[in-house]
């Protein structure tokens, strides 16, 4: 472990052509390390897949589903992770779950999180467990979340997120690095909020899927939404971030998106969750990690900790446990006691 960051250094570095090193080229991870390369930085990104980073490159191709585009020569593969020693800013897109496997074996000095999930053995944020499990100085973490797909970063469309540290000169070093004129990265001092934001609205996602399934139209989609985003805010006020956080980019923002838009691979478990589809089945042929199925229960675990009413999640985790249909669901949630609103 190196010694966190000095803002002189940060500051100089804001200027500069930088090392950055992104560990997991999933979709978002590959989408990441190709904005970044485009923007001129020596880019290295790490897979575990050795033939996936052989063809990366030697064809010099992303692909992202029906989507490839050309890798500029600064952008690198590899399968080793002590080759991401040197990274000024090391991103991690992995899936929460590999935090705990991948994180113990990587050497970075300034860890930005791409990871929308909470780390399932500490039950906790990725930051908060680099910080207390790895013995990262708060001051050496960022976050990097908002309402953001892959295709819609790579195809160069206008995105806006957020990059939380603790660390004022670290997040505006991430903001002035990754920023373009497509991709808008504003500050928060608020890394926590940021991350829950992110991680909390893949559960409200999965439940406005279902009911989408079930054909209960826009309405009721509203009324999720509203009151999703209003869990999502108890909880993570809960746990120690700020309310506001939750009403910007990184909380509504993604959570409009994530449950509205098919792309959403958690929208999508909702959906089939509303035709009657097993969770396992789904999983399986899903292709991708959705987030929202490994981080419902997790979140529910900490909402009964900290005593908050979280009902949407409650009735999410026991719809994929199998416990109850999803028109069950709907009624439940709906003839729950009358109370106020706030």
């Amino acid at each position: 472990m190196t010694a966190e960051p000095d803002s002189r250094i940060l500051e100089r570095m804001t200027s500069q052509i930088l090392k950055i090193s992104v560990v997991g080229l999933g979709a978002w991870g590959s989408a990441l390390a190709l904005h970044c390369a485009r923007l001129g930085h020596s880019v290295i990104g790490w897979s575990r897949d050795s033939e996936f980073v052989e063809e990366l490159n030697r064809t010099r191709l992303v692909k992202l589903g029906s989507h490839t585009a050309q890798a500029p020569q600064n952008l690198k593969a590899t399968s080793t992770l002590d080759d991401l020693a040197a990274a000024d800013l090391t991103i991690v897109a992995l899936p929460a779950r590999a935090w705990g496997e991948v994180l113990p074996k990587l050497k970075a000095n300034t860890l930005v999180s791409a990871t929308k999930g909470l780390e399932k053995e500490t039950n906790s944020t990725p930051l908060s467990y680099a910080h207390t499990a790895r013995g990262y100085a708060r001051e050496q973490l960022a976050v990097l979340s908002g309402p953001s797909f892959a295709s819609d970063l790579i195809a160069g469309r206008p995105i806006s997120v957020v990059a939380g540290s603790t660390s004022a000169p670290l997040a505006s070093l991430v903001a002035t690095s990754l920023s373009s004129p497509a991709f808008r990265v504003y500050t928060s001092s608020d890394p926590l909020g940021v991350e829950l934001g992110g991680i909390l609205k893949n559960i409200v996602a999965i439940v406005a899927g279902v009911s989408d399934s079930l054909g209960y139209g826009p309405s009721t989609r509203a009324a999720i939404i509203s009151r999703g985003l209003h869990e999502m805010t108890e909880i993570s006020v809960a746990l120690g971030a700020q309310e506001r956080t939750l009403s910007g980019l990184s909380g509504l923002g993604d959570l409009v998106m994530t449950a509205t838009e098919d792309q959403s691979r958690n929208r999508t478990v909702g959906l089939r969750l509303g035709k009657g589809e097993k969770l396992s089945d789904l999983i399986t042929s899903l292709g991708a990690t959705a987030e929202g199925v490994l981080t419902a229960p997790l979140a529910l675990s900490l909402a009964r900790q900290h005593k908050v009413d979280a009902p949407i999640t409650e009735h999410a985790v026991r719809l994929m446990n199998g416990e109850i249909r999803a028109t069950e669901m709907a009624h439940s949630l709906m003839t729950r006691p009358l109370k106020s609103e706030f």
